[in-house]
This record gives structure tokens, sequence and C-alpha cells, in this order.
């Protein structure tokens, strides 16, 4: 009963250790667009080898400018600025633009 209870506590530590273990996918992934009344916005998930890439340039530290983003790889229309560093998983790149954006001209309407 003794080694059934340490068992069974064990279970959930090791979920936990799992469940902060970032996500890094093969490919980068794009969110499907999302809005509120003033912007759409979309997050774009990193692998692991561009995410070292980007901690090159930025040490975590700042948001990326659209050349940066560009050359890692992101590709998306224009228009769209990172605006937020999510401290917990930084390889997860928040983006947004003003509603009504040309996606041609990246210009709001």
């Amino acid at each position: 009963p003794i080694l059934g209870v340490g068992v069974l506590l064990c279970v959930p530590f090791r979920a936990v250790e799992l469940a902060a273990m970032p996500h890094y996918p093969d490919e980068i992934e794009y969110s499907e667009k999302y809005n509120d009344d003033d912007y759409e916005y979309r997050h774009v998930i990193l692998t692991k080898h561009i995410a070292k890439e980007m901690f090159k340039v930025t040490a975590g530290k700042r948001l990326l400018e659209e050349d940066e983003w560009r050359k890692l790889g992101v590709t998306q229309s224009r228009g769209w600025g990172h605006y937020e560093i999510h401290r917990p998983e930084p390889h997860i790149l928040l983006f947004r633009r003003a509603l009504g954006t040309d996606p041609n001209t990246g210009k709001p309407k």
C-alpha cells in the first residue's frame, strides 16, 4: 500500500512537468485570425531552431520589427505588428493589426 501511494503521488508531479514543457512545432504554425472591436490578432508558433535564432537577435527582451520576423521565415500579409511578448512562451509571437487594414499595402482604411 505504501508503494501504491508513492506511485500515485508521482503521477501528478510528472503531469505538471510535462505540461510545463513548451510545444515546438516541426514547421512555423499560424493561428486563425481573431478580433476585438479595434484589432485583428493572430499568433505564430516558432520552431525550436527559429526560436533560438530569434533569441540571438532580441535576447527575449524586445519586440521584433517586421524585417526581423520576416527574416526568421514568418510570412503573412502586410500590416501585422509584433505587439507583445508572452513571457511563459516567448517562442509564440503575438501579432495584431488595425481592423480594416489593407493586406496588400499594410495601411489602415
